[in-house]
């Protein structure tokens, strides 16, 4: 069973960045990742995903241009470097993968998920 751990949550100022990690328990070579946010009182929501094989992404508009995804599949890991970071952005941040899936934006597609990584965005 794949395990997803997230890191690199922490506070910043707006303006600011940050880089987060989903490291896996196995390969992810196979698996479409997807990075999801949900801040309080708010329904989760799509932040951006990456496909296993051909490497298409897609990002929610509130992110694209701000936002990026990618893989390191020597590291098992998939980062996402976020940039000009506003209050707006202040969250838990969860990655969830889908085997052999392409980067679909819907949560429920995702079968396994992270524990999550805060993400405050203040100053």
């Amino acid at each position: 069973q794949v395990q997803l751990v997230e890191s690199g949550g922490g506070l910043v100022q707006p303006g600011g960045s940050l880089r987060l990690s989903c490291t896996a328990s196995v390969g992810l070579r196979n698996y479409a990742i997807g990075w999801f946010r949900q801040a309080p009182g708010k329904e989760r929501e799509v932040v951006c995903a990456i496909s296993s094989s051909s490497g298409a992404t897609y990002y929610a508009d509130s992110v694209e241009g701000r936002f990026t995804i990618s893989r390191d599949n020597a590291k098992n890991t998939v980062n996402l470097q976020m940039s000009s970071l506003q209050p707006e952005d202040t969250a838990t941040y969860y990655c969830a993968a889908a085997l052999y899936g392409t980067a679909w934006p819907d949560a429920e597609l995702y079968g396994i998920w992270g524990q999550g990584t805060q993400v405050t965005v203040s100053s």
